[in-house]
């Protein structure tokens, strides 16, 4: 069969189906009344549920939901609709240009991001994708087939593209995954041993308790008005309310941050300006001045913790390292905080029932588990882990945290399967991997190897956005990766750079299912069809059951199930009782929280008996010395939360230069809505902003409105300046998650962080991201070119003929069945696999010990849909298979 001639010459157009890039779309009030010819229809969204507007067979507006959403916002109002018909849109399947011309010989990998696209057809583009599967497997088996689709924040339904790469190629033998995140890959592989559970993901004390018991708020980094407008799933926005309450009644606020945030403006939070990477030695020098004091809790260290005394030994200067002791006047040169405030605030802390909210963002940098760690050991000094109203708590700024748990079950989807391939790499590690395949690394005390990776497949996931270095990546991707594939419904970075490129269609285009909020569970939410795929684009089930067919495992794909059977059978095994006509018709359900859900305080059990409720922690307390971490001796992570000077920061940074930190962005979720019309409400000169303060800004010249060149030894960024006292001096802040495109010079022209960020891991513990340890110099740019970033590629005639028969796929595929398997797993493992499969890739077993899978398990199992024989199952099973913990 060959390809049809097309007329193709210019950029693939949205006109060329009969829609306009220009089409109006509006925000309708809740009470708005419609016309006979006007349809509404439900769905939902990370920014919120709503009903669609439709006309005609288009959408032209949006409905917030009256009384479900407390605070509907931008993104979904204006952003989710107006990036459907953008011209970023891959209305085709495509395969780059070189590819296509030099297969099985040079394809020209440098030319990647920088040559046409060639329009195929469905048969054609997919028999090229499995052809690239079936020569890497041939060539060098199937570790060296990679995922970097490790997240699932492609849209909030169940189904996810993620899922179902993972549960394809399980099927055909496996592929090498990603392991941990970008966003706690620190602090989920240390606060098991320190505190019993990942904690970054677990649900946080009700609303009441703090509103009933708290007097001061403590955010560390962190910034939930901001970030609680989105959640994993469906943001209902219920706390908003919440913190509304909190400042009316009084509760006093502090926030310890380079950025004053929009939470420190809205809860009028006392602005505390702290040098970015240095909150372990802030919390140290606390520690440190409570204890000479006498303000700590002996008999609550007694009774819940262990290691106190080889962590005071520290404080104090007696530690075998030499350090000195850990004063406030110590801390002070560290940390720009002066030593009186340091006191005051220890003694405010010490004196008041505190409740302490640490951001993730401060342990994505060097040695970025220890910052968890030190305000771990400082609240425990204080005796407050456990108590109403007090304690520490993750995830304040997540999902809504300090919602109330229905505890019910959710709907789940389809399960990814067990992944044959043991091969992993770390998610901020693919840079190492590439450029020293085979190479040992170390993550958990445990020695692995890294995969030989030959193919990238990547759905629904932006990954040349989120890794760092981002000229070092490239580079190692063209030497080492022979075929990039790229499913996604937009031509942003990752999908410009790919060699083939399939298109997918947005949830708006499809049937799903999802639930809300990420803590509260308790509601349901039904994803309706809104309109026809546009283009020829199709949904990322159909994409890999027509890849299962060719590789033929369709059956044990689909299970003999279509999408709506599917989310039926998922909307039928949780806890709704609303039959699922009704539910589908209205578009949610709802489920009672239980009045005991207002006294939930994390951690109370163990703080109650901590004896029969003992952390999971080797010790079953909470672990101010790690025993296990001194075993492992690791340089970058001491078995105490030491501080250990960043590789870069304002402590060692040469003259000029300043530390910029990379906030998640107001108006995208990571690089989602860049190409919405929103970018502009916040955009200068059709760029990211970034903050910069007056004195930093009258330095170097540079007035509000300014192009700026933000550069180090990686690479070089252009973007708008916004002076601001929002930001403390010798910082900058640009938000991460705008879209890639070089200039003529070779910097980014649209202010992406991650050409500046550094691959440097935060320790051998986690191997996690460093993305907040970033040195930079600044200056005014005058020769900026034109921003191209929402600029689809340039699509050409095809003038080519390729029979897709020629290739023998099918004789191919029969030479390898004996390599595909679809595991024959026991009940609690086919569960569990089944479970956790809606985020990350599932978690081999091996990757947490018994204790800590206990204290995983209770948070999640909620989230995960487990109750009664199949939690039970889920638990012998992880049990059966756990690490060893010797």
């Amino acid at each position: 069969m060959s390809i049809d001639r097309r007329n193709f010459l210019k950029l693939s157009s949205l006109a060329a189906v009969g829609i306009s890039a220009s089409a109006s779309l509006t925000l309708f009030s809740c009470d708005h009344v419609f016309d006979s010819g006007t349809t509404l229809i439900p769905h939902a969204s990370h920014w919120g549920p709503f009903k669609a507007v439709i006309k005609n067979g288009k959408l032209i507006g949006v409905q917030p939901l009256k009384d479900i959403d407390a605070m509907p916002n931008e993104m979904l109002t204006k952003g989710l609709m107006s990036r459907v018909y953008d011209k970023t849109r891959v209305m085709y399947p495509m395969v780059r240009k070189s590819f296509f011309e030099g297969r099985g010989s040079n394809t020209k990998s440098h030319l990647r991001g920088k040559e046409p696209f060639i329009r195929i057809t469905w048969s054609e583009a997919l028999t090229l994708v499995a052809d690239s599967i079936i020569q890497v497997i041939k060539k060098h088996g199937n570790e060296s087939i990679f995922s970097s689709s490790y997240g699932g924040w492609s849209h909030a339904g169940f189904i996810r593209p993620n899922v179902l790469q993972g549960r394809f190629f399980g099927l055909i033998g496996g592929h090498s995954i990603t392991k941990g995140d970008y966003s706690a890959g620190a602090a989920q592989v240390v606060l098991p041993h320190i505190i019993g559970d990942m904690e970054t993901y677990s649900p946080q004390s009700s609303w009441k308790t703090i509103y009933d018991h708290t007097e001061v708020f403590v955010l560390i980094g962190c910034d939930p008005w901001k970030n609680n407008r989105l959640e994993y799933r469906v943001a209902d926005h219920q706390m908003y309310p919440n913190w509304i309450k909190f400042k009316e009644k009084g509760i006093r606020f502090i926030s310890i941050n380079p950025h004053r945030t929009n939470t420190d403006k809205k809860m009028d939070a006392e602005w505390i300006r702290i040098t970015p990477n240095t909150d372990t030695a802030l919390f140290l020098a606390m520690s440190y001045h409570i204890y000479i004091n006498n303000l700590h809790d002996k008999a609550y260290l007694d009774k819940y913790t262990v290691g106190l005394d080889k962590f005071v030994a520290y404080l104090l200067g007696r530690d075998a390292d030499g350090t000195p002791p850990k004063t406030p006047q110590w801390a002070q040169s560290i940390t720009g905080i002066k030593a009186e405030k340091i006191v005051e605030l220890a003694e405010l802390f010490a004196n008041s029932k505190t409740q302490f909210a640490p951001s993730w963002a401060i342990q994505r940098a060097d040695h970025g588990e220890l910052a968890h760690w030190a305000i771990i050991n400082f609240v425990a000094m204080l005796g407050k882990i456990g108590k109403p109203g007090e304690g520490v708590g993750f995830s304040f700024h997540y999902g809504n945290g300090g919602t109330l748990q229905s505890g019910k079950s959710m709907p789940l989807g389809l399960s990814q399967g067990r992944n044959p391939i043991d091969k992993f790499c770390p998610a901020s590690r693919i840079i190492e991997m590439l450029e020293n395949p085979g190479a040992s690394f170390y993550r958990d005390g445990t020695k692995y190897e890294y995969p030989d990776a030959k193919l990238i497949y990547n759905s629904g996931n932006n990954f040349m956005s989120h890794q760092p270095d981002t000229n070092r990546l490239i580079k190692a991707l063209n030497k080492q990766v022979e075929t990039i594939i790229c499913q996604d419904p937009w031509w942003c970075a990752s999908a410009q750079i790919a060699d083939i490129v399939l298109p997918a269609t947005s949830t708006l285009e499809r049937n799903g299912l999802t639930s809300g909020g990420t803590y509260s569970n308790d509601k349901i939410y039904a994803m309706r069809k809104l309109i026809d795929p546009i283009g020829e684009s199709l949904d990322d089930f159909e994409i890999f059951r027509r890849l299962a067919y060719i590789f033929d495992v369709e059956e044990g794909f689909t299970e003999g199930k279509n999408i709506m059977q599917i989310i039926r059978a998922s909307y039928e095994k949780s806890d709704a009782t609303m039959p699922f006509e009704e539910f589908w018709e209205k578009g949610i359900t709802t489920l009672p929280v239980p009045k005991e859900a207002e006294q939930f305080v994390r951690h109370g059990d163990f703080y109650t008996d901590p004896v029969n409720n003992k952390l999971h922690t080797k010790s079953g307390k909470i672990e101010l010395y790690c025993q296990t971490f001194a075993e492992f001796d690791m340089k970058k992570c001491p078995p105490i939360p030491k501080f250990l000077e960043p590789f870069e920061f304002l402590g060692n940074a040469r003259e000029g230069q300043l530390h910029i930190v990379s906030p998640h962005p107001n108006m995208r979720l990571h690089s989602q809505m860049a190409n919405s019309e929103i970018r502009e409400k916040e955009n200068v000169q059709g760029r990211q902003h970034v903050l910069i303060n007056p004195i930093d800004a009258k330095a170097r010249h540079i007035e509000d409105g300014d192009l700026i060149e933000i550069y180090n030894e990686r690479g070089a960024s252009i973007a708008g300046a916004r002076i601001s006292e929002d930001i403390r001096s010798g910082v900058l802040a640009l938000e991460e998650g705008n879209w890639l495109r070089f200039d003529s010079k070779g910097r980014c022209n649209n202010g992406s962080i991650n050409i500046l960020t550094s691959s440097e891991p935060s320790s051998e513990l986690s191997q996690a991201t460093t993305a907040n340890t970033c040195l930079v110099y600044a200056r005014k740019c005058t020769d900026a070119e034109e921003n191209t970033a929402y600029e689809p590629p340039f699509i050409i005639e095809d003038k080519y003929f390729f029979t897709p028969q020629s290739l023998g796929i099918a004789s191919q595929v029969e030479q390898l069945k004996s390599k595909f398997s679809e595991a024959d797993m026991e009940p609690g493992e086919r569960i569990y696999y089944r479970s956790c499969s809606v985020c990350h890739a599932p978690q081999n077993p091996k990757s947490f010990t018994k204790k800590q899978w206990y204290g995983i398990i209770a948070s999640m199992k909620a989230r995960a849909g487990l109750k009664g024989e199949d939690e039970k199952l889920v638990m012998e099973y992880v049990k059966k298979n756990a690490k060893k913990d010797d």
